[in-house]
């Protein structure tokens, strides 16, 4: 095993991988494509061609409501099909997140999800970071951002009825958020990742924000 240095972070080039077919097999809300390739190896050559299916989502966003003055943060708390029959409930605490509209940026489809899912006015964003949420069978890319939460948050439940949404809202404090982290009762990663984002940006975030600095 060697040591990994920042120099040899993966480069790619577009003849790293050759594409040999792509195919739609299946085409609704979402897409799935199966495609034939073959990519450079670690110790020379070429793979053998392989099968792979991708699916295609597109993109997301997701944004954590912060405010640095009482050091409470907004979490929504809805149904995923995707956690039924797992152990714990199918309601989970979030983010608020959605998909990135062909006509938006992510910063204004964040601020679009803010409003529908919490009715929140966001003030400044602050980038985090944007991963891939499943690299092994899908494109989705995630772009995080903390929102500044500078105005009171109103109870109540949210969401769009034409979604079928059912949205609860919950201010909580910073450290129960981190507590209910720790215990394993927030478990889906745009959340988690978000988290623990704040959790070492918390001194700069304070700072920045409570001296009304937003670059």
């Amino acid at each position: 095993m060697s040591e990994f240095k920042n120099s040899d972070y993966p480069s790619f080039a577009e003849q790293d991988v050759e594409i040999i077919d792509k195919t739609t097999v299946f085409q609704g809300f979402f897409r799935i494509e199966r495609c034939q390739l073959k990519h450079k190896l670690f110790a020379g050559g070429w793979s053998k061609p392989m099968v792979r299916e991708i699916f295609e989502r597109g993109h997301a966003v997701a944004v954590l409501p912060y405010n640095p003055q009482t050091d409470e943060l907004l979490l929504i708390e809805q149904f995923r099909i995707g956690a039924v029959g797992a152990s714990g409930s199918p309601w989970l605490l979030e983010i608020i997140a959605g998909m990135i509209d062909h006509n938006q940026s992510a910063e204004q489809t964040a601020r679009r999800e803010a409003i529908e899912e919490a009715g929140l006015e966001l003030g400044p964003l602050w980038p985090m970071l944007n991963y891939f949420s499943s690299p092994g069978g899908a494109t989705e890319q995630v772009q995080l951002y903390l929102g500044w939460l500078n105005q009171p948050v109103v109870p109540g439940i949210f969401g769009l009825a034409a979604e079928h949404e059912d949205i609860k809202v919950h201010l909580l404090p910073r450290q129960q958020a981190m507590q209910l982290l720790a215990e394993g009762k927030i478990n889906n990663a745009a959340t988690v990742i978000a988290l623990q984002w704040l959790s070492l940006h918390l001194t700069e975030v304070q700072s920045t924000w409570s001296n009304n600095v937003v670059d």
